[in-house]
């Protein structure tokens, strides 16, 4: 059963610190790639593992575009809540089963039955997403894993960009998909695990 931490506010040290050495599904495109194949892992193994022994996290890259979205996001949540007449409800993240051993964490979900995963982009990545009227690509290994975490049937993704109709798509669970990001995802776990023990002996 999923485990919806609701104590951890999302981007407080609290939840940094809670997510050190834990795949998420918002790096899971770092083990399987959109089409089910297995991606070059081996950065993230180490970066993990590097987590889990110092317990400093991975520095990251933050574009203008990406402070943006996360500036605009409380306003774009509560648009989302008015066009469906929801409460949107926050919680810091969910791990798969009391192991906590991956996790994800959503822009939202709703009466504990979907997520939601939230975009304010550009307004010419706006433009295709509206003509293509799917899944952006690069999203397509994140929503899946947060299904498989959540235990959800649908997430919904929704983009706002200044001056355009939102997009907004529901997205299904793909279980061939997930049956092989879950293969994936326990082998990488597995190494992951050993490669900490190896550095631990070193200590």
């Amino acid at each position: 059963m999923s485990i919806f931490e609701t104590s951890i506010v999302q981007g407080s040290p609290e939840w940094f610190t809670e997510k050190l050495g834990k795949p998420s599904a918002s790096n899971m495109s770092r083990i399987i790639t959109p089409m089910g194949k297995p991606a070059k892992s081996e950065s993230y193994l180490w970066e993990l593992a590097a987590e889990r022994i110092s317990g400093i996290q991975a520095p990251s890259y933050q574009s203008k575009a990406m402070e943006m979205g996360i500036e605009k996001e409380d306003s774009s949540r509560s648009l989302y809540e008015m066009i469906y007449d929801v409460q949107v409800e926050q919680v810091g993240m969910i791990y798969q089963d009391k192991d906590k051993e991956f996790l994800c964490s959503p822009d939202g979900i709703i009466n504990r039955e979907y997520g939601l995963e939230l975009k304010n982009v550009l307004p010419k990545t706006q433009v295709g997403y509206l003509l293509a009227g799917v899944l952006p690509y690069d999203y397509i290994v994140q929503v899946q894993a947060s299904l498989f975490i959540s235990s959800f049937n649908r997430w919904d993704f929704f983009s706002v960009a200044d001056g355009l109709p939102p997009f907004i798509l529901k997205t299904t669970r793909n279980n061939s998909f997930i049956s092989r990001l879950k293969a994936l995802l326990d082998d990488f776990c597995d190494e992951l695990d050993a490669v900490t023990d190896r550095l631990r002996a070193l200590q």
